[in-house]
């Protein structure tokens, strides 16, 4: 229960502060697009701060549950962000769930419940053998850099689904690196922590996964870049906990056929929600939001 306590507070707050940061990334110029000047340009706005002060505030309660708990446990939980992002949107903008609200949400939860019933998710011995280590590490970092190479040009259409997805990748490698940090600390102490390179994966990948996150959030609506995010994190992190940590869940049939139906339950919410009207919208192609249209265009006569 205190992992699941954990995992849905920290989800809580990465889904207020995601809402937060799109709502300033999305009014930043485009030339400083994937630039770390982004970065420094948005210290400057407040509501971007309160919205990096939650995510730091998720990322903390997040690493809490990984301390507790495995990482196939608290990924399928981080993915019910989305949730929270919807309910701020919702309130934001006073658009009813409607049937797709209330579909995308129930796929979503039961996604999650079918996959941690059917796959009973536990710990185990962790993997010592460095080429299956540095090999499911690579590929899920080489798909996230595939990904943000394809995603050089701010105004292409799924700019913000490719670098959602690129980041989603990041932080769920980071999160298992995060899950290996804690185990080092607990087991072995300071000394033998701060002199291995996980924690230094973890700074430099949280940093990267920001910066694309951030360009995301410009480059186009919420409803494109965090569905992606949110879908491509907790299976990032199944990955690396099966792969390296030795997270172990049940392989028979059955369990296997209920857990994939999960996973796609999840993925299929998470679409859903993304795509609800309640979610802002962010630039269009050309650069201008919604808002900049109409006090440009004026209002228009349907009929």
């Amino acid at each position: 229960m205190l992992v699941i306590l954990l995992s849905v507070s920290a989800a809580c707050c990465l889904g207020f502060g995601f809402v937060l940061q799109q709502d300033a990334a999305r009014r930043a110029p485009l030339r400083d697009f994937l630039s770390p000047r982004l970065l420094l340009d948005l210290m400057r706005v407040p509501s971007w701060l309160v919205g990096i002060g939650l995510m730091v505030c998720g990322m903390v309660l997040g690493a809490l549950a990984l301390g507790q708990g495995e990482v196939s446990v608290v990924e399928p939980l981080l993915a019910t962000n989305l949730l929270f992002a919807m309910a701020l949107s919702r309130h934001r903008t006073g658009q009813p769930l409607g049937r797709q609200g209330w579909g995308g949400l129930a796929l979503l939860a039961g996604g999650v419940t079918a996959f941690l019933l059917a796959g009973q998710p536990r710990g185990g011995e962790a993997v010592t053998a460095p080429l299956r280590h540095w090999l499911v590490i690579g590929v899920v970092a080489g798909v996230a850099l595939l990904l943000t190479a394809f995603a050089r040009h701010p105004r292409a259409r799924g700019t913000p689904v490719m670098l959602g997805l690129a980041a989603g990748l990041l932080y769920g490698l980071q999160d298992a690196l995060t899950r290996v940090s804690g185990v080092r600390l607990t087991e072995d102490g300071w000394t033998a922590l701060l002199t291995s390179w996980q924690p230094y994966a973890v700074v430099v990948i949280g940093l990267t996964g920001l910066l694309l996150v951030q360009s995301a959030f410009e480059a186009g609506p919420l409803r494109q870049s965090l569905p992606a995010l949110t879908a491509a994190q907790p299976l990032a992190g199944i990955v690396c906990g099966i792969g390296f940590l030795g997270d172990q869940v049940r392989t028979d049939t059955a369990a296997l056929a209920w857990q994939a139906a999960g996973l796609a339950a999840i993925v299929g919410g998470i679409v859903l929600l993304g795509l609800h009207p309640a979610m802002p919208e962010g630039k269009d192609r050309h650069g201008s939001t919604a808002a900049d249209r109409l006090m440009l265009d004026g209002p228009h006569d349907s009929g």
